[in-house]
């Protein structure tokens, strides 16, 4: 069975929201900005920016499908 472009999307903005979250937790309890959330600011960039790619992608598949 497989997953629909819209559902992957969704699940990609979600992974970049919760990544987001941690690197806001890890700046509050570090009182600072450091490796770990520079990496997890990266991670929710790049799942973010895919999750608009591919829910994007899932729209523009509809439109010519019509």
């Amino acid at each position: 069975m497989r997953q629909s472009a819209l559902f992957s999307g969704f699940i990609y903005l979600l992974l970049g929201v919760v990544f987001t979250y941690f690197a806001i937790q890890n700046i509050q309890t570090n009182n600072g900005w450091g490796f770990l959330t520079y990496v997890l600011i990266l991670l929710a960039t790049f799942d973010i920016g895919s999750g608009i790619r591919i829910i994007a992608f899932h729209f523009i598949n509809k439109k010519k499908d019509k």
